[in-house]
């Protein structure tokens, strides 16, 4: 038999914020990578996000129908933004400093190597409890 007081909010373990080193491409005086600081998002957090990436694309052969399908880039980077906490992607000074005018843009902007941003973004979505990555799911749906 189960103890409810068990699942009750306050025996929730809270999950830590996390630093990580997004690219080797900003560094301190040192010249060693800067640490980003990375936090978990919540699950209605994810539906607000995924809700927005989502879009609808015409049915081949059926004249005005449609289905759905999420935009996995867009997503994946929204992801990263909110789960970002330092540096501040919002920071208007420093979204003109690299010429955007969204977190979204900063964020491919800073981190412009394909494959640390593809590794920066497997990290924060691992992180969020997404255990495989969008492109490995992509990959088993296919074969």
């Amino acid at each position: 038999m189960s103890n409810l007081k068990q699942f009750l909010k306050g025996n929730k373990k809270i999950k830590e914020n996390v630093k990580y080193k997004a690219t080797k491409y900003l560094v301190d005086e040192k010249g060693e990578a800067l640490d980003w600081l990375i936090r978990p998002i919540t699950s209605k957090e994810n539906d607000v996000i995924r809700e927005d990436c989502i879009v609808n694309v015409p049915i081949k052969g059926k004249t005005g129908q449609y289905t759905q399908k999420v935009n996995t880039s867009k997503y994946i980077a929204k992801i990263i933004v909110a789960s970002v906490v330092e540096p501040n992607l919002n920071d208007k000074e420093l979204q003109d400093s690299y010429g955007v005018m969204s977190a979204e843009d900063l964020i491919r902007e800073m981190i412009d190597e394909p494959g640390e941003y593809s590794n920066f973004a497997d990290f924060v979505t691992k992180f969020n409890g997404f255990d495989e990555t969008f492109d490995e799911k992509y990959d088993k749906a296919k074969n």
